[in-house]
């Protein structure tokens, strides 16, 4: 048995070594800094600040909506969704009674379809798949994408 537990331990320790790069006491070659071309990076993909600003839009109003922090979601509104809800008060009513039916959600996946000037279209879901939104419309308002699809 001692034998057994001594094969494991050397196993495990050999799996170890060879995952880390270390299975060899062998020192690297050195290299001269002056004649060696070190590798280099690839140039990492240029992100789309709208589209970035866009993704973080509809991840905070999605948060807001679900938390509840009604005062918070009626601010990710557009002006004419806000005229539409009426009251930042009784819109907050709307946030909490939907938050207390589902619970906090997060969105699973969130693609955005459309993305021209200043409005958008963006659809996500949730693990509730009755939540999830297609082609939802988003437009930006004084430099800050709102929700639209009142």
């Amino acid at each position: 048995m001692h034998r057994h537990r001594t094969a494991a331990a050397l196993t495990a320790a050999a799996a170890v070594l060879a995952l880390t790069g270390c299975s060899s006491l062998k020192s690297e070659p050195k290299t001269d800094p002056l004649t060696s071309s070190a590798p280099t990076a690839a140039p990492s993909p240029k992100v789309d600040p709208a589209r970035a600003e866009l993704d973080k839009a509809v991840r905070a109003y999605s948060a807001a909506y679900f938390k509840p922090d009604g005062a918070a979601a009626y601010a990710a509104l557009s002006a004419r969704c806000q005229t539409k809800a009426g009251d930042a008060d009784v819109f907050a009513i709307v946030v909490d009674t939907a938050a207390k039916g589902y619970g906090k959600q997060e969105i699973q996946t969130l693609t955005i379809d459309q993305l021209a000037g200043d409005m958008a279209r963006v659809s996500y879901t949730y693990a509730v798949p009755k939540l999830d939104q297609k082609s939802q419309p988003w437009a930006r308002e004084g430099g800050a994408w709102k929700y639209d699809g009142c």
